[in-house]
Parts: C-alpha cells; structure tokens; sequence
C-alpha cells in the first residue's frame, strides 16, 4: 500500500460528449477504407536542459546520477502526426506553437500524403480552429477533421507516443541549445520510423462513455 499517492481526475461537460467519442472510437475500430487516420497535436515548450555537471550512467549497483541544476537554453515545440494504422510518425520542430506554425505543420502532412483521404484526429486547443486553419480546410476537402471532447484529449493517440519520446529521449538528456534538442528529437523519429508498429485500440465508445462520466457518489437524495 501507498496511500501518501495521488492522482487526478477530470471529467468533460462537452454537450456533444457522445458524439465526439463515438466518432474518435469509431474511426479507431473501423477506420474508412481507402482513408488514412492520423493522430495530430503538438507537443509544446519543450525544455533544452543542460546539467551544469556531466550525467554519471548507470553502473551495476549504482543508478543513473545528475545535478539537481541545470542551464536552460530556450524551448521547442514538436508537432506530430501519427498515422496509425502503421506507427509511422511525420514531425517538425518549431520555435513558437501559433496557429501559423499548426497550419504550416498541416501543410506538411498533406505533402506526406499526396494522394490520400485524411481524417485528422486533434484536440480543441484554439490555435486548431483558427480561421485560417478552418479556411486551408475548407478548401482541401480530401482532409477532414474530428475533435476530440473537450477534456478527452487523451483519446488523440499521438499523446501516447509524446509519453514514449518523453521517456527515452527528452526528460533524461542533456542539451547544450535547441539546435541539440531539434537534433535528438529528429534522430528519435527516424530511429522509431525505421521499427514503428501499429498503435491499436480496444475499448468501444460505450466503455469510454462509462468511465468518462462521473459515477453518483451518494444515494442520500441531497
């Protein structure tokens, strides 16, 4: 038992709840034919860290030790797109994460899949329905989109991949400036390109809607 820990919860008042989790669900289970699902976010100020002291590896017996300081050197945004039906990734590191940087990310994506029917995956953040953004979708209908409810940005797959590079290649590295970090995170991709997997889902809309709405905790009437 542990009970000094804690956890957090947060339950979405979306009014189109049913709906956007049935249409995410739905496109996981059975995605459209001939059409290529994509998960889509960005993963934003990303830290260039550097111990102000060389990181001691792990050695048998002795676990991995860093000083409890360190230098910044600015941030990076990393947007994603996770295809995945296969596991492949498609990236760019950016200096900001405005609605410009979101649309030229977009723009990128389409040139990745020239010829395919897209349906995007994302969250509700606003710089995802800014009017330029709505406006370059409008007139690339190949594309469509499907936003996640509100508080449920966990149902966007591409979060689970942001937990994998922030595991093995951010939070233990050491950075000397954003051009390292940039580097580290593209020699990442590439590396996890080259051995992907398809990131499978399981659970149906209705058990996401049984744990995504909150239980009665009280039989009292109050």
């Amino acid at each position: 038992m542990q009970p000094w820990r804690t956890e957090t919860f947060k339950f979405s008042t979306d009014p189109e709840l049913v709906a956007k989790v049935s249409d995410v669900v739905g496109l996981y289970l059975a995605p459209p034919e001939n059409a290529i699902v994509l998960c889509v976010d960005e993963k934003s100020q990303i830290q260039a860290l550097d111990r102000t002291a060389p990181v001691l590896p792990m050695r048998p017996h002795a676990c991995e030790k860093r000083t409890h300081d360190y230098v910044r050197h600015g941030t990076s945004t990393l947007f994603a797109a996770l295809e995945i039906a296969t596991g492949r990734i498609t990236s760019a590191c950016k200096p900001r994460h405005r609605h410009q940087e979101f649309l030229a990310f977009l723009k990128q994506v389409a040139r990745a899949y020239p010829d395919d029917e897209l349906h995007l995956v994302m969250d509700n953040y606003a710089t995802h329905k800014k009017a330029e953004v709505r406006d370059w979708l409008a007139a690339n209908p190949r594309i469509h989109v499907h936003f996640t409810p509100t508080s449920g940005s966990w149902l966007n797959l591409v979060e689970v991949w942001f937990g994998i590079i922030e595991r093995q290649a951010i939070h233990r590295g050491s950075f000397g400036s954003v051009k390292d970090l940039n580097a580290k995170i593209r020699a990442f991709v590439n590396g996890w390109n080259d051995r992907c997997h398809p990131f499978v889902w399981t659970k149906t809309a209705d058990h996401v809607l049984k744990k995504a709405k909150p239980s009665t905790t009280s039989e009292t009437g109050h």
